[in-house]
Formats: C-alpha cells, sequence, structure tokens
C-alpha cells in the first residue's frame, strides 16, 4: 500500500517515524512520501519537504509568511495526486493539515488523522472540520474519547506514541554521554527551549538569566532539529553546552528541567525529571488574559492535562520572569517536598499513560482502515 505522511513539527517527524516503522512492520510492501523531518526520512520513502521549512508561530510570522505556505500547499496537493495514495495520514499540525484532509477527500482519498488536533483546549469549532473531512481518528490522549462523544463523532484510542519513543530509547546501546559532549559531573540542569526559532527566542533568554548563578550545576541546552548552532550562539553565553539529536540523553541525565510547553513537557516527566513548564506570548498581557478565556482547559502542560491537577507547576506570561524560574527552581532541585511530590506525580502519571505499544496499534489500525 501506498501511504503520504504529513507531519509540520520536531514532534509529528518523531510520531511519524515510528509510526511508519510498525506500518513496515506490518506492510512490508508499504511505500511513503512525506512532509516531515529527519527520522521520517530515516525510516525511507521519499522526504519532498523537511518541516523546518514549515513551521511558523504565530498569527504575525504565519501573516509574514502567507505565500511559503500557500507553495507548501500547493506542492502538497500536487504531489499526493502525482503519488496517488491509498491513505494520506495526517499528523497533528492542525491548521495545515485540516486543508490538505479537504483536498484529498474532495479527490475521493482516504484520510486519516493521527494525533488529534488540541480541539478541546480551543478552536473547538474545528471539529466539524473534522467530522467532514477525516475519515479516521486516531488519539493519543485518554480524555479526547470523551471530548469527541459530546459531537457524536467516534474516535479510536491508541495510546501515547511518547511510551514508544522512550521504550526504544531505553532499549539502545547507551554511549556516555557526558564524555561525549565534554560534561561534567556536576548536575545538569537541562533548557528545552522550544523547536521553532520564534519561540526559541522568546524562551531562552529568561531561561539563561534565571539559571546563569547556578554554580553548583551545569546548564545544558536541548538545540532543536534543523536550527542552526549559531542561531542559539546569539542567546547562549560562552561555557554553557549545547546538545543537538541528544535530548533524550540529555533528559536521562538531567537533575531538572526548564521546558517550553508542548510534547516535551510530558517526556521530560517520562523520564522522571522534575520541571518548570515555562511560556510567554508576544501578545501585551491584557491581550493575553483576554485570549486565555477563550482556552478551553485549566492547564496549558500535558501532564497536568492527563494527571488532572497541577503536578508541575506552569510558568505563563507574567509568571515567566527571572525572579519566577529561579524561585521555582530552588524548589525543585534540592531534596524538598516540592521535588519528592512530583517524582511520585510522574508515577502515576505513568499508569494512566500505560505500557507501550501505540505505535504498533495506530499501525494496525491505519493498515486495517486502508485495506477496507
Amino acid at each position: 500500500m501506498k501511504y503520504y505522511l504529513i507531519a509540520g513539527e520536531a514532534s509529528g517527524d518523531l510520531h511519524g517515524s515510528n509510526l511508519m516503522h510498525e506500518i513496515k512492520a506490518q506492510d512490508p510492501e508499504a511505500e511513503f512520501r512525506f512532509f516531515g523531518g529527519d527520522l521520517m526520512a530515516a525510516q525511507g520513502g521519499t522526504l519532498v519537504k523537511h518541516y523546518s521549512q514549515m513551521a511558523f508561530m504565530g498569527w504575525i510570522k504565519v501573516m509574514m509568511n502567507l505565500r511559503v505556505i500557500s507553495r507548501n500547499m500547493r506542492l502538497c496537493c500536487s504531489d499526493i495526486i502525482n503519488f496517488k495514495p491509498d491513505a494520506v495520514i495526517l499528523i497533528d499540525f492542525a491548521g495545515f493539515n485540516l486543508r490538505i484532509a479537504k483536498f484529498a477527500k474532495s479527490k475521493g482519498l482516504k484520510t486519516i488523522f493521527y494525533i488529534s488536533p488540541k480541539i478541546w483546549a480551543w478552536k473547538q469549532n474545528r471539529v466539524y472540520k473534522i467530522k467532514k473531512y477525516i475519515d479516521k481518528m486516531l488519539t493519543i490522549l485518554p480524555f479526547e474519547t470523551e471530548f469527541y462523544k459530546q459531537f457524536d463523532y467516534e474516535v479510536e484510542y491508541v495510546g501515547n506514541p511518547l511510551n514508544d519513543a522512550i521504550a526504544n530509547f531505553r532499549n539502545e546501546p547507551k554511549a556516555d554521554f557526558r564524555a561525549n559532549n565534554a560534561l561534567s559531573d556536576a548536575p545538569i540542569v537541562a533548557l528545552l527551549a522550544g523547536s521553532r526559532k520564534q519561540e526559541i527566542s522568546m524562551m531562552l533568554p529568561p531561561m539563561i538569566e534565571a539559571t546563569k548563578n547556578l554554580t553548583n550545576y551545569q546548564i545544558v541546552v536541548a538545540g532543536a532539529p534543523g536550527i542552526e548552532p549559531n542561531f542559539y550562539n546569539q542567546y547562549v553565553p560562552t561555557g554553557t553546552k549545547i546538545v543537538f539529536g541528544q535530548t533524550y540523553q540529555l533528559l536521562q541525565n538531567a537533575h531538572a528541567a526548564l521546558v517550553t510547553s508542548g510534547t516535551a513537557t510530558l517526556e521530560t516527566a517520562l523520564f522522571g525529571v522534575p520541571q518548570l513548564v515555562c511560556y510567554s506570548t508576544l501578545l501585551p498581557n491584557f491581550l493575553y488574559r483576554l485570549g486565555r478565556k477563550l482556552i478551553h482547559v485549566k492547564w496549558i502542560s500535558l501532564v497536568n492535562l492527563i494527571i488532572g491537577y497541577e503536578a508541575v507547576p506552569e510558568l505563563v506570561q507574567v509568571n515567566f520572569t527571572q525572579k519566577d524560574i529561579a524561585n521555582g527552581l530552588q524548589k525543585i532541585l534540592n531534596d524538598t517536598p516540592e521535588r519528592k511530590k512530583m517524582i511520585a506525580d510522574y508515577a502515576h502519571l505513568q499508569q494512566i499513560m500505560g505500557k507501550p505499544g501505540a505505535s504498533q496499534q495506530a499501525a494496525r489500525a491505519v493498515i486495517q482502515f486502508t485495506h477496507k
């Protein structure tokens, strides 16, 4: 069977690669073309467009790059037609992918959405587009099944692929992370500032400032795939390490972390690393407060949303300051009640998440649906 996959971000590249691996295991004749990244390319097939040329954060950046987005969309549509896939698999990245779903559906192609857009948080009206243009929705968060039931739309929960990715990593032979990156034996504070340039430019400087006086720790920045090292050098002082392509190795060795809200917060929790969840926007505070009223969830981090209470502190907008970060770190760096409770909450989170096997289950659902 022929599959066309579209992932527009680093997390989508990760989940897409695991899905492709499992599809190949169950369908040895599988052919792939895709918008994605290096991890998906490593699974074989043809990479048409790298996600680093697609991801634009915030409406200002989107407006500034409308021509690029339109060009990417036209390329994607024409390439789908030329490839003639048996199914189009859309991985998160809702703004782009729902438009592609509409096009694919108009051409009589089967559409599968893997990893639901976060419409339970905002833009809930997108559920009507999903019902109209998506033939099969595969979800990775337990509470999404009940959300979609409100709209009389049946979805299939397949588990969370992060469990698979982390289990696979733990089964791999381990290199000496510290020695290979010239790191000392001092405890590591990891900085995960996001995967897009605009995001990094907002999040990383306050993180750096808040950690510069941690004399007994070493600060290590996780470099995002597709972002050149020189981009980080304008924010990172001499002597602070930046590691690329080693985020899981970094988390496995980290004592604590500052993490930009997103998939990385859940990854950090599954590695058992105490963290502060950070997020800020370019909006003035009054506009942010107004926009926050449109959000339908109490928390922004996946950890808190899944577990159902505030297991990890969220430093958002006005609370994302050098002082707040520094104070929050002091509560999780040492052997404090806050640190112990967070680690215990992580164990509860893992119980909710369940065991690995999500990518395998998702692949089985894709193949079964495609063969109908």
